[in-house]
């Protein structure tokens, strides 16, 4: 069956790139629904839809946009997070440009959606099934779609820094993977890339309290890794929010070299252009049990 939260859940924080406060509150949905942003903080058409087709190019986070031009960023670690708890429909009220970062990892909004708990609608969930490969690179990175009977995300990194260096995991998603395995993997990235990106005025909110930074085969953050390979688990964590923007799940496995935001986009698009790659399956209560989330109770995942 299809799912929602049970009760409203809020949070509160920075935006990663602006330095802005920034409140987020995620609300029970109908079934059908599916996942919506609303600024609170507009006045007339403030709904902004979590679909690949609104996604507009921007290379350090995912970026949504509605026809009236209003937007939400950083809207990644969210939408794994909601993906990786099984949640399908719900509204999502912000009261500006840029969803908080938080720990920078997915964690903070993990831990939340497990709290109140998921409530099942309803309605029969429609998950996306690959059928034939679909590829698509864009120089050195690319990203990939196969038939699977499950979602599974394959991804391989490499990196200068060798405090990163070449990283490769394969995760099958189904009974609470993302929540064990990836959801507390935070973003990352070089000395250097921060030096650039604040002379260029972002990553305004970041800090080493949300967001692991490297220099060389140094680790900058005291606290140190929270995984050997926090680096690649946060790139699939980023990959699977980037896929919940297919608007339902994806029974299929995702192959990732080096992609970012821009590519899995790029590969969302050209699943959807090809109508002989992929079909619409309702499933029955026994693939249901296949998804992300499927099954999770809090208790089970107190670590996080």
């Amino acid at each position: 069956m299809q799912t929602t939260i049970k009760s409203i859940v809020r949070f509160a924080g920075t935006g990663l790139h602006q330095g802005r406060p920034a409140r987020l509150s995620i609300h029970p949905a109908p079934a059908n629904h599916g996942i919506w942003f609303r600024r609170t903080d507009i006045e007339g058409n403030a709904m902004i839809a979590a679909r690949h087709d609104a996604v507009e190019l921007s290379p350090l986070c995912t970026l949504l946009v509605n026809e009236a031009g209003v937007s939400v960023s950083t809207v990644e670690h969210v939408m794994a997070a909601l993906s990786g708890c099984g949640v399908l429909n719900a509204i999502l009220e912000i009261d500006g440009p840029e969803v908080p970062i938080l720990d920078g990892s997915a964690a903070e909004f993990v831990r939340a959606i497990l709290k109140t708990g998921v409530r099942r609608l309803d309605a029969p969930v429609h998950a996306i099934e690959i059928l034939r490969r679909v590829h698509v690179s864009d120089g050195t990175a690319s990203a990939t779609l196969t038939p699977a009977d499950e979602l599974e995300i394959d991804f391989s990194i490499d990196f200068v820094d060798a405090a990163i260096g070449q990283q490769h995991k394969v995760l099958r998603l189904s009974n609470g993977t993302f929540v064990r395995e990836l959801c507390d993997s935070r973003t990352f990235c070089s000395q250097s890339d921060v030096d650039a990106m604040r002379a260029a005025g972002k990553a305004l909110g970041g800090s080493l309290s949300n967001a692991v930074v490297v220099d060389g085969a140094r680790v900058l953050n005291p606290e140190g890794l929270r995984h050997i390979d926090e680096a690649v688990r946060h790139k699939m964590l980023d990959a699977l929010g980037d896929l919940a923007l297919a608007g339902a799940p994806i029974l299929g496995r995702y192959t990732g070299i080096r992609a970012g935001h821009a590519v899995t986009n790029k590969l969302l698009r050209a699943l959807f252009a090809d109508p002989l790659a992929y079909r619409i399956r309702t499933l029955s209560a026994t693939e249901c049990r296949l998804l992300p989330g499927a099954g999770l109770e809090r208790d089970v995942f107190s670590h996080i």
